[in-house]
């Protein structure tokens, strides 16, 4: 029996030819289908090189336990969690890595209305199963369609904006050669028909699974510059940027700034509480005194649970929360299945900004102001236990509140940290934020890192 090491917390993920291959493909896609006892199976991929060997073996498993398999062809993520749910299929998978290097894919799996299969829902069972198999010769009992569910896609995440009250905006979009510009430009299409006055400057927008400009990864900062950049020449109000599969977007402010996603996810809040007042936001541990104040403010309820996106949506339906926000850009919504978009959240930013007639940096710089953050700091640990447990003992005394709903969270009067474990990396992650003190925000980010290192 062979030992699937692709396997991780939340998806699939690995290097092609080591970790994860076609004999790999076809076992995972026919463990999912027995556990699912699926009828019908959406599949779809990115544009790596090696993602249509990698789907077409995924279908052939699913439709050797006489699954039926609708390929919906190259896509992002949340174009599979709606397909799953426009379709009403048993599951579905989209062929990805995200923004991990050109030489790895992966998959991320969902089943009956996208609900999310992580380790604790179904992954480790699919991974059990698909060990034990043998996938030779085949025999395909499964029909295979070929459908394109763009065009229903579209009208949903637009149905989010009121499209007529757009005014007159410059965005720059990058797409990092993923998989987002195909939207992009159907989305144009749309807003020339309507005479809707959006320019788009676009840079990096042809997929191409050799990743010529690197990564499509905005959160490193050397590839941000570009964007900022592309902002400025064009003196554009907004700038976005999107992972590979595209369920992560990055904005970029009227000066070319990166904001940073836990401000988005106040500024999203408030966009949904204005117009739903007492719904519950759903947000993660990290960073979180600047959502907290915003929804308390507006009516709201904040709720405060696990990082990782089953969580999240695990959370959000069970309080039929409006919206979950988490600082790593992961955005969720209720009329989206309560699934992840990367998407939804510009759309929202457009329409917030014409309508106000003020630019992004006005609402965001108010909140860095008011809650400056560190943003994620991350240490490669051997013993990463041992060191959270250091750091506890070193502040267990003078906090005014301790909890680990995810890693260690401490609160003090004018200042908080998250110290916590990555759920996919070996990796110590840091954020610290304060009541309006940059100097002590150095001053603690400083104090704990000397503890860690």
């Amino acid at each position: 029996m062979q030992t699937l090491n692709c396997f991780k917390a939340y998806d699939i993920r690995g290097e092609v030819g080591k970790e994860l291959n076609t004999d790999i493909a076809a076992r995972i896609g026919k463990a999912m289908a027995l556990f699912l006892q699926a009828k019908l199976i959406v599949v779809g991929g990115d544009c790596r090189l090696s993602t249509p060997e990698l789907k077409q073996a995924v279908i052939e498993g699913i439709r050797s336990v006489n699954c039926d398999v609708v390929d919906i062809g190259v896509c992002g993520t949340e174009e599979i969690y709606f397909a799953t749910r426009f379709l009403e299929a048993s599951g579905g998978i989209v062929i990805t890595a995200s923004h991990n290097p050109k030489n790895y894919n992966g998959m991320k799996l969902v089943r009956e209305d996208s609900k999310p299969i992580s380790s604790d829902s179904g992954l480790n069972e699919i991974k059990a199963l698909a060990e034990k198999m043998n996938c030779q010769n085949l025999t395909l009992g499964g029909n295979l369609f070929y459908l394109s569910t763009v065009a229903p896609y579209i009208d949903h995440i637009l149905e989010f904006i009121k499209v007529k009250k757009l005014k007159p905006l410059k965005l720059v979009v990058n797409a990092g050669n993923g998989v987002a510009g195909h939207i992009i430009d159907i989305i144009q299409k749309r807003f020339w028909k309507q005479k809707i006055p959006i320019e788009f400057y676009k840079i990096y927008h042809e997929a191409n699974g050799e990743f010529p400009n690197g990564v499509p990864n905005p959160l490193l900062p050397e590839n941000r510059e570009v964007t900022k950049q592309a902002v400025l020449l064009h003196k554009a109000d907004l700038g976005i940027a999107w992972d590979g599969d595209f369920d992560r977007c990055f904005l970029f402010d009227e000066n070319g700034e990166f904001i940073e996603g836990y401000y988005i996810v106040g500024l999203l809040a408030e966009f949904f509480l204005k117009q739903y007042p007492s719904e519950k936001i759903i947000h993660d541990p990290r960073l979180i005194w600047n959502t907290v104040d915003i929804v308390t403010k507006n009516g709201g309820t904040a709720i405060e649970t696990k990082t990782g996106h089953a969580f999240i949506k695990e959370r959000m339906r069970k309080e039929n929360a409006i919206y979950g926000g988490e600082m790593s850009a992961h955005h969720y919504f209720r009329d989206f299945g309560y699934c992840d978009s990367g998407m939804i959240p510009w759309l929202l930013i457009i329409e917030l900004i014409s309508r106000s007639n003020q630019p992004l940096s006005t609402y965001v710089n108010q909140q860095m102001k008011s809650f400056p953050s560190s943003g994620e700091i991350n240490r490669n640990v051997s013993d990463p236990d041992m060191l959270i447990d250091k750091v506890n003992k070193y502040y267990q005394h003078s906090a005014l509140s301790i909890n680990n709903i995810d890693g260690l969270s401490m609160s003090f009067e004018h200042w908080r940290f998250n110290l916590r474990k990555s759920n996919t990396e070996s990796l110590l992650r840091l954020n610290v934020e304060t009541k309006g003190c940059k100097e002590l925000l150095a001053n603690k980010v400083k104090e704990i890192l000397s503890i860690v290192d």
